[in-house]
């Protein structure tokens, strides 16, 4: 074998070419180019092999048309996303990603209405980020409530783990990093996905008895170190709470700085304008402030490029039918019978115990003890349980009075009482239970009252019987008998953890299975609860904090055991099971106390509520309102009702009118938002019958017999001996088998294993025997020769790629539709390789005849290729041009993100990295606008030859 020549290296099972041989002391020494590799390697003599006695084996051949499909499909923006998720999109939400795919900037509000899911499409774009190599460190900030269902969504649909930082953890870190330099005392950069709660993060101006040095600290670690940690891209959920009074609002400065911290930024709110337009224009400024620099400019043409939005009426599912079904909700009232006389009796005490406390609490401007005396009223109301924990908590903390809990400084001092509204009302109790009086007179006159309460509470519960329990049990039976489901599945929620615990004891007593829910739980305890209660339990008892973020299509009956005063909060709880996916009609019944003020309130104002929908057309009031922002509203209904019964129909009016101007603005505001756009059922359905998946199996078991692994079928799932030696005994590689079976390990593309295997993809050459095949589907008139050429543009730090088939007749003619339509039948037809000998003499044995077709076909590539290198060559000059933007944005505000950081020599220290950083990133991109094109063969195939030829492999797809 001399120099120039070109053989097979039996090691690499790959052709290569001699480019240096020496003799010496009787060996011979070659040095060899492989060009799958692009590599020169040294070989010794009996390495090498003729290459006329060498022809890929059928599995070689449908593992290279496979792995080519991929390759090919993922250069000509095949979005990822979509395919490597449990997740398959719906409609709507293919539509968000594509919209946020489709401009270099990606910055968008999602604004989709309530409950269409945009959790998930947030989780779509920052897959499909991540998949491009786009975005590598994200940060999730969102109120706290919703932190658990982030958690929780991104790891079940995507795979994508979140670590949550705690306002504790920063104190503790800081005390263990004591000795660590102003670089390295971060928390924040430790991880590179973190979510935290918004209002642990927002900057504070002051805290009374703080010092300077204490609120710098506080500030430094919450705030400026999270603004400087080099974010790619920032997610902020419920972001219209941003939008703040002023500019000067903590939560608005929070805002400002993170839209300055990351190139990328995703807003999500599905109430974003509510009638206010000051407080949108802010939050169109995080998005791009140059395009919005004042009112004025809030027009629908400037929104509408920044904007993701559908609406419920016209969301529909992958077969296009309308997405969500009808409900029926209906509020049953709880009778007082007579042996309820001491629960009465008790609630009518402690409605006395909240009238006068709460007019003494407003008299003396104490707020947080008014909040305390509404929390009693809506204690009294869930349980008696729940009533007398909380009066002998309450009676302890009377007796050693404690200062005036710091929530209450925080939020209310600070200007931002949505901080208390968002919490669920067992954590508001936990911390209102605490707080004291201002005066020894008040505080020992609440504790007699208290110790009067707390025997009456003993007493009714010493009796045994609760009115609201014993209907619960009646209904679900009745319930049982009206669906003819003796196992149906009933999901309770209430606000208080003591009702929960005694709700759980009751039915328990009573033959039936519970799982509970609360706040308590952590994600793993939280998460078998729910599959618990998916598999045999029958009954789910929920706080509201346990029911954050659950997905409980297969349960369609909910009771609201308690109802929160706010009716927004109920929505929350029955959007739980009424979500996407669900396939029943949801039954939510809400238990209320006859003869009560909150039930004469709650008729009122769900009649009214009634009235609304019918005339503005909108489901629910919670559609278009935000529940915290709405929460003091209702409060006020309901207290107002309790000191002036009379008054409930004048005071539920005003609330009325307050909403219909609240929906009359969003609805007015509605058109700034959307686009009109159509959903197209086909393109989701495309999604989740792409051939990818497919296209990724055969690949994968099809190209690691000849690379020493090994991968056989046992029913749907296959054993994969990999290349590396590792074992995987159970796989699969599409989404929808990895759900119904998730025992099974799922392989998908960011599996290096896998991508090492799609990425080999062999190389064909002058003189190299070909295959000669049969394809079933093709008819025996097409003859020629089949060949899939690789063109490349490498440059410095990029390479693109694409594939082009060709089909050449033997007369000389190339055909690219039946290249293509040839390359699709390899992979779904049966394919048979047939035997060289007693083919007709053209092919037999002629080597200068392979050599004949190579060069016929690589003249032919030359000329169809030279189209697609010149879309390559203007997709990189376009791609250097936006990377340059990219990076000129991401350093300018990062620039400005470290501005605001305290210390001088910090700040200093950190620009001066920052600049460097940027010169070697603009100087790698100027290296790399220098590009040369490759043209390389990765298979050639002898498609249907004239004469006899015996069949040496089938293959049936």
């Amino acid at each position: 074998m001399g120099v120039g020549d070109w053989c097979w290296f039996t090691r690499h099972a790959s052709p290569c070419r001699v480019v240096d041989r020496q003799d010496v002391w009787g060996e011979v020494s070659l040095r060899v180019w492989l060009p799958a590799k692009d590599a020169v390697v040294r070989a010794r003599a009996a390495d090498l092999a003729p290459l006329a006695g060498i022809r890929p084996s059928l599995e070689q051949i449908l593992h290279t048309a496979a792995a080519a499909k991929l390759l090919d499909a993922l250069e000509d923006n095949l979005l990822l996303a979509p395919i490597q998720s449990s997740v398959v999109p719906l409609p709507h939400q293919l539509y968000a990603l594509n919209r946020a795919m489709s401009r270099d900037r990606i910055r968008y509000l999602l604004a989709d209405e309530v409950g269409l899911g945009k959790t998930i499409e947030a989780g779509l774009i920052l897959r499909e980020l991540k998949l491009r190599g786009m975005a590598r460190r994200i940060l999730v900030v969102a109120p706290k409530g919703l932190v658990r269902q982030w958690q929780a969504e991104m790891r079940l649909h995507f795979g994508e783990k979140f670590q949550f930082i705690e306002p504790a953890e920063l104190a503790a870190f800081r005390q263990w990093r004591v000795n660590a330099n102003a670089e390295e005392d971060n928390l924040w950069r430790v991880h590179d996905q973190v979510i935290c709660s918004l209002d642990s993060v927002k900057p504070l101006e002051g805290r009374r008895g703080w010092s300077l040095e204490q609120l710098n600290n506080y500030n430094r670690e919450r705030f400026e170190d999270l603004i400087s940690a080099s974010w790619d891209l920032v997610i902020i959920d419920e972001s219209h709470r941003l939008g703040g009074s002023t500019e000067q609002v903590a939560r608005y400065k929070l805002g400002a700085a993170l839209a300055e911290a990351a190139p990328y930024l995703l807003l999500l709110s599905a109430t974003p304008h509510q009638g206010k337009t000051d407080q949108f224009l802010r939050l169109m400024q995080l998005i791009d402030r140059d395009s919005f620099p004042d009112e004025g400019s809030v027009t629908q043409d400037r929104v509408r490029p920044f904007v993701i939005r559908t609406e419920k009426r016209v969301s529909i599912d992958a077969e296009g039918q309308p997405l969500f079904k009808p409900r029926m909700t209906r509020l049953q009232a709880v009778a007082w019978q007579s042996r309820h006389a001491a629960q009465q009796r008790l609630y009518e005490a402690v409605t006395d115990y909240v009238r006068h406390g709460y007019n003494q609490a407003m008299a003396s401007k104490q707020r947080h003890i008014s909040f305390l005396m509404i929390l009693m009223q809506r204690l009294v109301t869930s349980s008696t349980a729940a009533i007398r924990t909380t009066l002998e908590r309450r009676l302890v903390a009377l007796e050693s009075p404690q200062p005036q809990a710091s929530l209450f400084e925080s939020a209310f001092d600070q200007g931002e009482p949505e901080e208390w509204a968002e919490l669920d009302g067992q954590a508001q109790v936990d911390i209102a239970v605490q707080v004291s009086a201002d005066t020894l007179e008040a505080i020992a006159r609440e504790k007699s009252e208290v110790e009067m309460l707390l025997d009456l509470a003993r007493e009714t519960e010493a009796a045994g019987t609760d009115a609201k329990a014993e209907t619960l049990l009646e209904l679900i039976y009745k319930l049982q008998q009206e669906e003819n489901d003796p196992s149906l599945k009933v999901l309770i929620f209430t606000e208080f953890v003591p009702t929960q615990a005694m709700l759980a004891s009751f039915l328990a007593s009573r033959g039936f299975s519970v799982a509970l829910l609360n706040g308590g739980m952590d994600l793993d305890a939280r998460a078998k609860a729910q599959q618990a209660f998916a598999r045999d339990i029958r009954v789910l008892v929920s706080t509201d904090a346990g029911g954050e973020g659950l997905n409980l299509q297969f349960c369609h009956v909910i009771v609201n055991f308690d109802m929160p005063w706010n009716p927004m909060r109920i929505e929350q709880r029955i959007g739980r099971v009424d979500r996407i996916g669900q396939r029943h009609v949801v039954r939510a019944i809400n238990f209320v106390l006859e003869d009560t003020v909150e039930h004469r309130v709650r008729q009122v104002l769900e009649e009214k509520l009634e009235v609304i929908a019918h005339e503005f057309g909108v489901d629910k009031a919670s559609d278009v309102m935000d529940s915290v922002e709405s929460e003091p509203l209702f409060d006020d209904l309901f207290v107002h009702g309790l000191q002036n019964p009379e008054s409930i129909e004048q005071e539920c009016d005003a609330v009325i009118t307050q909403i219909k101007e609240k929906i009359a603005d969003a609805k007015q505001s509605t058109d700034l938002l959307t686009d009109g756009h159509a959903l197209e059922a086909d393109d989701a359905r495309k999604w989740r019958d792409h051939p990818a998946q497919f296209w990724l199996e055969r690949a994968i078991t099809s190209g690691l017999p000849a690379r020493g692994g090994s991968a056989v079928k046992v029913d749907q799932a296959w054993r994969v001996k990999w290349v590396d030696g590792s074992e995987s005994a159970q796989v699969c590689f599409d989404a929808r088998t990895a759900e119904q079976n998730p025992e099974l390990e799922w392989i998908t593309l960011e599996d290096p294993r896998a991508r090492a295997l799609i990425s080999e993809l062999p190389r064909c050459v002058a003189g190299q025997p070909l295959p000669i095949v049969r394809i079933g589907g093709l008819p025996d008139s097409i003859r020629g020769v089949w060949s899939l050429w690789e063109i490349n543009l490498s440059a410095e730090g990029f390479n693109r790629r694409r594939f082009l088939p060709l089909f050449a007749t033997d007369d000389g003619r190339t055909f690219v539709p039946t290249a293509k339509r040839i390359w699709d039948l390899l992979l779904t037809e049966q394919i048979e390789i047939l035997d060289a000998s007693g083919v007709g003499s053209e092919v037999e044995g002629k080597g200068d005849a392979w050599a004949r077709w190579f060069e016929q076909s690589q003249a032919a590539a030359s000329t169809q290729g030279e189209r697609l290198f010149s879309e390559l060559l203007d997709e990189h000059g376009t791609r250097l041009k936006e990377e340059r933007e990219r990076a000129q944005y991401a350093y300018n505000a990062r620039y400005q993100a470290i501005g605001r950081i305290g210390l001088p020599a910090v700040r200093e220290h950190r620009r001066k990295r920052l600049e460097q950083e940027q010169q070697a990133r603009m100087a790698a991109l100027d290296e790399a606008s220098a590009c040369v094109p490759d043209l390389n063969a990765v298979m050639m195939l002898r498609v249907g030859p004239s004469g006899d030829a015996g069949v040496r492999g089938v293959y049936a797809t």
